[in-house]
């Protein structure tokens, strides 16, 4: 596995002329309840960008971009938002300053609140040509903090998970708890900062559902790669 952080730039160099692809985890600083870390939503990130690099060596892994669009969490202490637009320029900036070097890029957010200004950085970095595509994990299961989250968890940083303190938040389906989560934020839904209940989670589980992530992402830069190459 390669990291960017690691390198000189004269590797750089070296590597950019292959037809490298630089993968950046895209997270948030955000509660998960009282049992599970703010860094959950980059941890995730960060290890199913080292896993796809770890199997496809034309992959380099950027530093994280650990701040997110987490307004939402903002009345639980300790959450850490820039908002959208903030999240959509630094992308956007970002991109453009990667493609300088880097022919591909993919961002990989693992933080549901990222999605709309990562669509419109992407959206808006097609326009000018640049190869970049955007993904993240689709586990099912809870909303947030819940059991998959929780799994996953305790698959990669068992030692940041605290189960004696896991209980269950508002279990009911998510769709019914938008319009007063837009409105008021995720403490008008659950008064422990979890939607789902972490119960019964498990590392075995944890590992599934990253291999499955891991599998889709690499099926996905493949695809784009080829695509892309067929373009050019």
């Amino acid at each position: 596995m390669t990291t960017l952080a690691s390198l000189t730039w004269t590797d750089v160099a070296d590597l950019a002329g292959r037809g490298t692809v630089l993968a950046v985890p895209v997270g948030a600083t955000e509660q998960h309840g009282p049992h599970l870390p703010m860094s959950t939503d980059t941890d995730i990130a960060v290890a199913l960008t080292d896993r796809l690099a770890a199997q496809a060596p034309d992959v380099v892994v950027a530093p994280a971009v650990a701040f997110g669009s987490s307004g939402e969490h903002q009345d639980f202490p300790g959450t850490l938002s820039v908002g959208q637009e903030a999240v959509e320029l630094l992308l956007v900036e970002l991109v453009r300053s990667a493609t300088v070097t880097f022919p591909r890029v993919v961002l990989v957010s693992a933080h549901g609140g990222n999605a709309q200004p990562v669509t419109r950085a992407v959206r808006r970095l097609g326009t000018e040509g640049r190869h970049v595509l955007a993904w993240g994990p689709r586990w099912g299961g809870d909303a947030h903090a819940g059991r998959t989250e929780t799994s996953v968890m305790l698959a990669l940083a068992p030692h940041l998970v605290r189960m004696e303190a896991a209980r269950a938040g508002n279990t009911a389906p998510v769709h019914t708890l938008l319009p007063r989560l837009r409105d008021a934020g995720l403490s008008a839904v659950t008064a422990n900062g979890v939607l789902g209940d972490p119960g019964g989670a498990n590392p075995d589980e944890g590992r599934l559902l990253i291999q499955r992530a891991v599998a889709e992402l690499a099926d996905l830069v493949t695809r784009h790669r080829r695509h892309t190459d067929a373009a050019s």
